[in-house]
């Protein structure tokens, strides 16, 4: 079974320095039928001005990546962690018993346009902690790549794996879904069929009840899937 979440019909708030879309209830924007997916609780999707930013604020008991698809952002948090992110850089943040950090557009021209997302962790009181790693072009196209999870590349605390494809026009990819489990795909870029079901940019789709899911970019895509518990 897949259950479409419009681009359009997603949450919207406009600031002076920043536009954002939530996919899932988020701050003031609250809808009853979408306030997470399994442990999938946020996906926001962002565009920050020039110079624009979110100053020290503070999260806990939340795993929170972060994915640049254009621009640059800066993170600094009270861990220590610290590093510009930039496009095929992924970002996590473990907010456990609590961490302040503060997220930058450094570009006094261009703007930043990113991904947050946010998963509930395995327990609460988690040790904080902070990792951002580069992933090439190559090691994402034409087939969903593993790059964070239980065991991935970066370490989520939390029964979920995330997969990124970068697809050509034409291209395919598929991904198996063992059974109790479930999915979440959002595009990024592009548009794609899943299952025949087509797909555009800004779109979501949760999954359950399928062993596979395939999809067919019908352009260049970049495309975000999440296994879920």
């Amino acid at each position: 079974m897949i259950q479409i979440r419009p681009s359009e019909e997603r949450g919207h708030s406009k600031l002076s320095w920043l536009d954002s879309r939530f996919t899932f209830s988020f701050d003031q924007y609250y809808d009853p039928e979408h306030v997470q997916f399994r442990s999938l609780r946020v996906i926001n999707e962002d565009v920050v001005a020039p110079s624009g930013g979110f100053p020290m604020h503070p999260h806990r008991d939340m795993e929170i990546l972060t994915w640049i698809l254009e621009g640059a952002l800066e993170h600094r948090d009270s861990t220590g962690g610290s590093g510009v992110i930039r496009p095929g850089e992924l970002q996590h943040m473990t907010a456990g018993r609590g961490v302040m950090h503060s997220e930058f557009n450094p570009s006094s021209k261009d703007p930043v346009h990113l991904l947050q997302i946010w998963i509930l962790p395995e327990r609460k009181g988690l040790t904080p902690q902070y990792e951002q790693i580069s992933f090439s072009d190559a090691e994402l196209r034409d087939k969903f790549s593993l790059v964070a999870g239980p065991k991935a590349p970066i370490t989520i605390r939390q029964d979920a794996n995330l997969f990124i494809a970068r697809l050509d026009e034409g291209a395919e990819a598929s991904h198996p879904i063992e059974s109790g489990r479930h999915a979440w795909i959002q595009v990024a870029r592009g548009a794609l069929h899943v299952d025949g079901t087509k797909l555009n940019v800004g779109d979501g789709a949760a999954i359950s009840g399928e062993s596979e899911i395939r999809v067919k970019a019908q352009k260049p895509s970049e495309v975000l899937l999440f296994d879920l518990a």
